[in-house]
């Protein structure tokens, strides 16, 4: 049974008190909130988040860090908020830097990923360096000549 309209609750604002969104109420001013969609380079999905237009980077970073560690998902990414690059998923040229708001791109899909250190580069290129160098000279020719006899032998 439906109630009629004199005693139907009148609708209110998003504030409550029946003003329009983002009108000034005594004296402050509402903040706006958007939904964000971050995707995890290897994750399974999306996340989505409601997060205020004026929030910083790096707090929207380290909050997606915390649910992604609270969802159990795989891999895990762990909680250092420096190894870790928010782009924007339409212009991904440059990282968006951790001091600067959130709202001010006028995008609502980023992509994490994780930073490339510079010391996982330099410990591999000496290491490919000691291999050629030892592929080379009589004993790898040797070594690769007695390998070619028995596998075309058998």
């Amino acid at each position: 049974m439906a109630l009629p309209l004199s005693l139907r609750p009148k609708h209110k604002g998003i504030n409550g008190k029946g003003d329009k969104p983002g009108m000034k109420n005594n004296g402050k001013e509402e903040i706006n909130r958007i939904l964000i969609t971050l995707n995890v380079v290897g994750s399974a999905g999306p996340f989505r988040l409601v997060v205020r237009e004026d929030e910083l980077v790096s707090s929207v970073i380290d909050t997606l860090l915390k649910t992604y560690a609270r969802e159990g998902r795989r891999p895990v990414l762990g909680s250092d908020l420096n190894c870790f690059a928010l782009y924007c998923a339409y212009n991904s040229f440059c990282a968006l830097s951790p001091w600067e708001q959130i709202g001010s791109f006028g995008c609502r899909n980023f992509l994490l990923c994780m930073k490339q250190s510079p010391m996982s580069e330099i410990s591999a290129t000496p290491g490919r360096e000691i291999r050629k160098k030892a592929m080379t000279g009589w004993k790898a020719w040797l070594n690769r000549s007695i390998v070619t006899k028995f596998v075309v032998k058998s």
